[in-house]
């Protein structure tokens, strides 16, 4: 048995993005399909003290593009986002543990392309964590038409026997193309996440994982589903 997810890339993820990523044996960014703005792709949500609040990479408004075909065309939000991050998660218990190796990122690398920076940031996530599992690029494998016909064939070409998919994506994936295959459909479920320390007030769920690392370091994956050590 060979599982598969196919995702697009995130900006620094919540952690359901990582468990998925955990729970399978090959994950498959999937960058092909066109940008969205106001989305995940480039931005996600942090911990303040005045609240949640977005940090954006600007790419412009431009939205007839692939996701892998949008540039970085300023480097400068780099070195913001690190102070942003700094400013809020410097008083957290692992901030300088997880500064160690995130910092470099955002200032000593250079990031013209997303979904190559947005990479760069999973696997580094994926490699503290210790999750292990191959991720790919869609465009390593040759893409048929049709939504649901080319997550199947991915399956397929990828050798997989089965399919974990995000819950949203039961609004328009139809299973006859995974079933034809001899590939099994599976659900994944990110409900029963457990609280975990947070500063700044309420806790708060859908926040970058980068909340969960600096507030809990090597103990995240005790906050999570599919990780062990």
């Amino acid at each position: 048995m060979k599982k598969i997810a196919i995702l697009q890339s995130n900006y620094i993820p919540w952690k359901g993005y990582f468990d998925m990523i955990a729970a399978v044996d090959e994950f498959i960014i999937y960058d092909d399909m066109q940008f969205t703005k106001n989305d995940w792709r480039n931005r996600n949500k942090i911990k303040t003290p005045k609240g949640l609040e977005w940090i954006s990479i600007p790419v412009g408004q431009n939205i007839e593009r692939r996701i892998r075909e949008v540039t970085i065309p300023d480097c400068r939000w780099q070195q913001k986002h690190w102070r942003t991050l700094e400013a809020n998660y410097r008083r957290a218990p692992f901030f300088q543990e997880i500064a160690t190796w995130l910092e470099p990122l955002y200032l000593q690398a250079s990031h013209e392309n997303l979904s190559a920076l947005n990479r760069s940031f999973i696997e580094g996530i994926c490699y503290y964590l210790g999750i292990t599992t191959k991720i790919s690029n869609s465009w390593d494998y040759n893409l048929i038409d049709g939504k649901t016909e080319r997550l199947a064939d991915l399956c397929t070409q990828a050798g997989g026997s089965e399919y974990i998919s995000g819950p949203a994506a039961k609004d328009y994936i139809d299973g006859k193309y995974f079933s034809e295959r001899n590939i099994k459909l599976t659900w994944f479920d990110y409900a029963g996440y457990t609280e975990y320390p947070q500063l700044w007030g309420d806790f708060s769920q859908g926040v970058s994982i980068l909340d969960l690392l600096f507030n809990c370091g090597t103990a995240s994956p005790r906050y999570m589903r599919y990780i062990t050590r």
